[in-house]
C-alpha cells in the first residue's frame, strides 16, 4: 500500500499540501479552523475532493474568520447549500458554524484555540477524541486524528524517509517534543 508521501509527490493538489502544510506546526486561529473544517468535510469523501474544493470553502467561509462564520445565519446555510464550489453537506456546514462559535468561546476562556490545544498536548488519541466531542460537532476519532496530525500534534503525517519529515522535525512539532 502506498503512503501519502508517495501518492503526493508531484501531484498538482496533494504535492503542495504535503510539502508545505501537512504536519507542519500551526498556531493561526484561521488556519487551525480551516484544517479542522477540511477534515470534517473530508469525512466519507476523498482528500482530493476536499483539496479541489478548498478555494471554494475558503471563499464560502470568509477565509475561516471565526467571528464571521460564528455569525452565520440560516440564510447563510441556505446560500452555502446552493454553492456548487463547496461540498454542500448540510450537517457539515452547520457543524462548521457551530465549531466557529466553539472556537470563539475557547478564545475567551483559554486565550485562543492554539493555547487550548497546547494545554492538552499530552493527551492520547482517545482522550483527544473525547475532548473534541465535548466541544465540537462532526468530530469522530478519524477526523480528530487527521486534524492533529495535520497541525503537528500527532506523529504520522510523513514517513521518516520523506524529505519533508526532517523539515517538520526541525520545527519542533508537539509530537516530537512529547517524545523527548
Amino acid at each position: 500500500m502506498s503512503t501519502y508521501c508517495e501518492i503526493a509527490s508531484g501531484h498538482p493538489y496533494h504535492g503542495p499540501y504535503h510539502e508545505t502544510e501537512y504536519g507542519f506546526p500551526v498556531e493561526s486561529e484561521s488556519v487551525l479552523f480551516e484544517r479542522l473544517t477540511l477534515e470534517i468535510f473530508q469525512a466519507g469523501l476523498s482528500w482530493l475532493i476536499v483539496l479541489k474544493k478548498r478555494q471554494g470553502l475558503n471563499i464560502a467561509f470568509n477565509n475561516f474568520d471565526v467571528d464571521q462564520v460564528a455569525s452565520f445565519t440560516q440564510l447563510d446555510i441556505d446560500r452555502l447549500r446552493n454553492d456548487s464550489s463547496i461540498i454542500r453537506n448540510r450537517l457539515k456546514i452547520e457543524a462548521t458554524i457551530y465549531n466557529a462559535k466553539s472556537i470563539a468561546s475557547i478564545r475567551r476562556s483559554h486565550g485562543g484555540f492554539a493555547n487550548w490545544l497546547f494545554q492538552k498536548k499530552t493527551l492520547n488519541r482517545e482522550d483527544w477524541s473525547k475532548v473534541f466531542k465535548q466541544n465540537f460537532k462532526f468530530v469522530g476519532e478519524k477526523v480528530v486524528g487527521e486534524f492533529l496530525m495535520s497541525i503537528g500534534y500527532l506523529e504520522g503525517a510523513h514517513h521518516e524517509n520523506c524529505p519533508v519529515y526532517n523539515s517538520i522535525k526541525a520545527l519542533g512539532p508537539v509530537w516530537f517534543k512529547n517524545k523527548i
